[in-house]
């Protein structure tokens, strides 16, 4: 088991959260927390509770399942059993104005019975302030992210070689690969913030399956086993002399993760066409990376970026055809996709210790998506890669 976040950290973080409510809400009352993923940053436990900052009093974290768990896992100072919302309102008697919540993600039945206990006249959004805290990582935090990447690199570089064989199906090389994962340490699931994502592995496909249309906001594309779970790979695509493999995955470790992707050539040349449009993907991850210091500002690095990108480059570059992804990169932490984005509308300068993944990829008719992705650290000489720097198109 991993060791638990230390007091000091989780301290500092609800200092950070307090402060940046303070600044942006300068008239909160209480915030309340229902996301395990945001309970876990400011308590280190993921349970079925509920976290209240009031203003004016200290956090306390209620949680119905499991109590006992969440006392053993976390050194978060004030935790107590509840059966219902019922007895955390009567620990933090009062109405209140406004009540701040996580509006992007708590369902509304949930709220309706939550306001039965904490009435107010408002519900107000907390994700905003809660993303912008998050975006920065501590020490604590990058250390465990350097131990996904590396984690994360010697599969996708050293240990997906060794797994692809001739004749095997999409499906076989996920489970594989899932098998792989964890042995290098994942943590056996990837936490997305986007609403209503599922990702079992992550996007892989053979050939052209990599072009295949999803629901997934994102450049590559992927089959799937079914239409009711569009998820590992294929059934019946196998793997072929002269196919492109393409492997875009996250991988958890102790609640942080990297993102990567891999292009691999099996048994067989690629035409010029793909090598070059995966060697000028190469070419602006570097540039990219390179703009990664504290002050840059996400949206124009983005609109410089595909400025100076060749009007006939454009086409099929960040999805295929009409799919395309509206970005170039995309903040990492707990979540695969976190703010900031490299993509228009962030104005908020970059920060040292942002943690961004960043993708250019590019469909090559008949032959598959090539581009890489890599994870890196902000830092003042730019972009630092915490998962490797192979150049991709991998001959196996």
């Amino acid at each position: 088991m991993s060791k638990p976040v230390p007091l000091p950290e989780l301290a500092v973080r609800l200092q950070r959260l307090r402060a940046r409510l303070d600044a942006d809400q300068p008239h909160w009352e209480l915030a309340a927390l229902f996301g395990r993923v945001n309970q876990y940053y400011l308590t280190g436990t993921v349970q079925d509770g509920i976290l209240l900052i009031p203003r004016e009093a200290p956090a306390v974290f209620w949680v119905r399942r499991s109590f006992e768990r969440a006392r053993a896992e976390s050194l978060f100072p004030d935790i107590r059993p509840m059966r219902s919302f019922r007895d955390a309102a009567a620990g933090l008697p009062g109405g209140r104005k406004v009540i701040h919540l996580e509006t992007d993600l708590t369902p509304f039945g949930l709220v309706l019975r939550f306001r039965k206990y904490f009435p107010c006249e408002e519900i107000a959004p907390l994700d905003l302030v809660l993303s912008s805290v998050r975006a920065v990582k501590s020490s604590f935090e990058l250390e465990i992210m350097a131990r996904a990447g590396a984690g994360h690199r010697a599969v996708m570089e050293e240990g997906v070689p060794v797994l692809l064989r001739e004749g095997m199906t999409e499906a076989e090389f996920a489970c594989d690969l899932y098998s792989l994962f964890v042995r290098h340490g994942h943590q056996g699931v990837a936490r997305f913030a986007m609403f209503g994502v599922e990702l079992a592995v992550g996007q892989l496909g053979f050939g052209t399956n990599s072009l295949h249309p999803t629901n997934f906001d994102g450049p590559g594309g992927a089959v799937g086993l079914e239409p009711a779970a569009p998820v590992l790979g294929s059934r019946d695509r196998r793997l072929r002399l002269g196919d492109l493999v393409f492997v875009d995955t996250p991988f958890g470790c102790a609640g942080y993760h990297t993102d990567k992707t891999m292009t691999y050539v099996f048994g067989g040349e690629l035409p010029a066409e793909a090598v070059a449009s995966h060697r000028r993907c190469r070419e602006i991850e570097a540039r990219l990376a390179e703009r990664l210091r504290p002050g840059a500002i996400p949206a124009a690095i983005y609109h410089e970026t595909m400025g100076n990108l060749d009007p006939e480059f454009h086409q099929h570059f960040m999805g295929f055809g009409a799919r395309r992804a509206a970005f170039l990169g995309h903040g990492v932490g707990l979540q695969v996709d976190e703010a900031p984005v490299i993509a228009d509308g962030f104005e908020t300068p970059l920060g040292e210790g942002m943690v961004f993944a960043l993708e250019p990829k590019k469909g090559v008719p008949g032959i598959g998506m090539v581009g890489s992705e890599n994870t890196y650290l902000v830092t003042p000489e730019g972009g630092r890669s915490l998962t490797g720097s192979h150049p991709g198109l991998l001959r196996v």
